[in-house]
């Protein structure tokens, strides 16, 4: 079997889902080329185990201070290059196209009829679960930016529905260092989240950001550059994470035990439903805007229990390779039977 599996480069989380299953492809005699769009080819990293991947434009969301901006997103789509590049994409050779919101080979796929499955997030919400500020623009957009012929959703919960559970790879718990805070704020600007962590001296926090603060910072803002590593060593000794609304750091800290505190990228339709998930399953704490009344609360919670997924790559792969690709429900149920929940969950 021979896979093009196209990825949505766009946020770390769909690189992170890709890594879990080039681990699990990795095990096996199945053949896999990694496409990547929605950034430039010099902005990817820790990219070792996609071996010699391709980057193609693709389309991408513009964000300003915290927020998309939907009219510069448009103007730069508008003026990318997609249909030549679905245009010239040959898949004659694949078997079958995965796919994390990837526009490229999904509608590569569609026009050549090469079966698609996704592997998305944004999958899970065909189904009703907890959404939250969907308008038509954004239905239009989850039916159509990535088309495929199959979709296999992931989410925290399935919600009765046949869901997968988070794809998640994270260092063991090191510790809960609950005066440790891990924060990573990708479309935040990086001097406000400065002024937003400064009065709290007793903590110590540690960012990950592409830009530096132009101000001095005190003794307890560690500043780094995305580093994955380093982010994963301080995910797994911190007491908590501080993140945007997406759906993998989310599940990281669920995994390991991390309390969470939210804040959704403003105009983006899954962050807000994702908050809405987690408030939901009393899962997170969340703040529409760096709100320090908000942040001092939560330092002071209480952390969670762990939750342990499986390993979903491995049975995922292992129900491709089986090719009734139409049938997922068994493979759902099986998963989620080995997932225990916390007691509020099942009500």
């Amino acid at each position: 079997m021979k896979i093009l599996y196209g990825v949505q480069g766009t946020g770390n989380g769909h690189i992170s889902r890709a890594r879990v299953m080039a681990k699990s492809l990795s095990k096996t005699d199945v053949e896999v080329d990694f496409l990547f769009s929605g950034r430039n080819k010099d902005q990817y990293f820790d990219m070792e185990c996609f071996g010699d991947y391709q980057v193609r434009e693709g389309m991408s969301f513009i964000t300003e201070s915290g927020r998309v901006n939907l009219t510069k997103t448009v103007k730069r789509n508008l003026s990318s290059s997609i249909l030549s590049e679905v245009q010239q994409m040959d898949l004659s050779d694949y078997d079958l196209v995965l796919n994390d919101f990837e526009p490229v080979t999904a509608w590569a796929a569609k026009k050549q009829g090469v079966t698609s499955i996704s592997i998305s997030h944004q999958a899970a919400l065909q189904y009703p679960v907890p959404k939250q500020g969907m308008s038509w623009f954004d239905r239009v957009l989850l039916n159509n930016f990535a088309p495929t012929d199959i979709k296999l959703g992931c989410h925290w919960h399935h919600f009765g529905f046949p869901i997968l559970p988070p794809f998640v790879e994270v260092e063991p718990n090191s510790g809960d260092h609950s005066h440790q805070i891990l924060v990573y704020l990708p479309f935040e600007n990086a001097d406000t989240i400065a002024k937003f962590l400064s009065p709290f001296s007793e903590y110590q926090f540690f960012v990950y950001h592409a830009d530096k603060p132009l101000q001095g910072l005190p003794e307890h803002i560690n500043w780094f550059g995305f580093n994955r590593e380093g982010f994963k060593q301080h995910m797994s000794q911190c007491g908590g994470v501080i993140g945007n609304a997406g759906f993998e750091l989310a599940s990281e800290a669920m995994t390991l035990g991390k309390k969470l505190l939210v804040k959704p990228l403003q105009g983006q339709f899954e962050q807000s439903s994702n908050v809405a998930a987690l408030e939901l399953l009393a899962a997170a704490q969340s703040m529409d805007k760096l709100d320090a009344g908000i942040l001092n609360r939560w330092l002071k919670s209480a952390s969670p229990k762990p939750i342990k997924y499986p390993q979903v790559g491995d049975a995922l792969v292992k129900w491709l390779k089986q090719g009734d690709w139409h049938q997922h429900q068994v493979l759902c149920n099986d998963l989620w039977s080995q997932v225990e929940l916390p007691d509020n969950w099942r009500k």
